[in-house]
Order: C-alpha cells, then structure tokens, then sequence
C-alpha cells in the first residue's frame, strides 16, 4: 500500500482550494488507489474547505465511488432477466466460492473485487460477465476461470 499522505498531497496541489474541485479529487484519488480512504476524504475536505459530511455524502451517492478497498480486477456478474434466466446467480454463486467472497466484497489479496449489476446492456449474449472492462459473452465458470487466470 502506498503511503497515504505523500500521494496525496501530489493529487491535492493540482486542484485550487475550492468546494468545486470535489468531484475532481474523488475521482483521481478513486483511481490511484481503487477506493477513497477516510483519511483521503479528510484530506480531500480540508483541502476544498467542506465539511466530511458533504464529500461522505457525494461518495456513497454515486456508485463509482468506493470507501472499502477495491481488488485490482473488478468481476461484474449481469442479473439482469435474460441473463439470470441464463444462469447469471449460478455464476455468482460459483464465483463466491472459487473467491472466497460474497457479492460487494474483495479477495484478501486484494486482486479481485466480486459485484453483481442489474443490466450490461448485452442480453444477446447472456449470462453476460464483465472482467474490468471486457465483456464474456455466454459466460459460464470453464471461460470465466481461464480469464481470471490471465489477470
């Protein structure tokens, strides 16, 4: 883990001390470190003068944001109806137990992260996983295993 208050501080001095550079610092600090620490959100606070309360609020109100450590690979399991008519809950299930973790959680190691989402938008090729960014169409745990292990 990198030192918390020495990257930050990099992040904080390119934005002006402002309550509008919010979002902004959320957002480079979500993605330097996969999640926003309270620490982060305190530093992030006294940097654009608002209270935590507000930036707490902004950070659970969009779900691009994270306050839990987030694994290094982001595993997206579709529900929606066509693919959870297609197995999609099989697959959660499977990949809780191959992980170790429930839906909403990250491996101990820190390497994968396991959520469910309502729709991808692909049901021609349900059950539908997403592995960070890649969609596996027709997913089933023999393709989604050999994807994990390419990671």
């Amino acid at each position: 883990m990198k030192p918390a208050r020495q990257d930050i501080e990099i992040i904080l001095e390119q934005y002006p001390r402002h309550p509008q550079h919010l979002i902004n610092l959320l957002q480079d600090v979500q993605a330097e470190y996969s999640y926003i620490s309270a620490e982060h959100l305190t530093l992030i606070c006294d940097h654009v003068g608002v209270p935590v309360t507000q930036a707490w609020s902004v950070a659970t109100f969009y779900k691009s944001f994270s306050l839990e450590p987030r694994g290094e690979h982001e595993i997206k399991v579709c529900l929606g109806t066509t693919c959870h008519l297609k197995g999609g809950q099989r697959l959660v299930e499977a990949c809780e137990r191959n992980l170790g973790v429930a839906r909403g959680q990250t491996t101990d190691d820190l390497k994968f992260t396991l959520d469910t989402v309502k729709c991808v938008g692909a049901c021609a090729l349900a059950p539908v996983v997403m592995v960070d960014e890649d969609y596996l169409g027709e997913a089933n745990m023999v393709i989604l295993k050999k994807r994990l292990e390419q990671v």
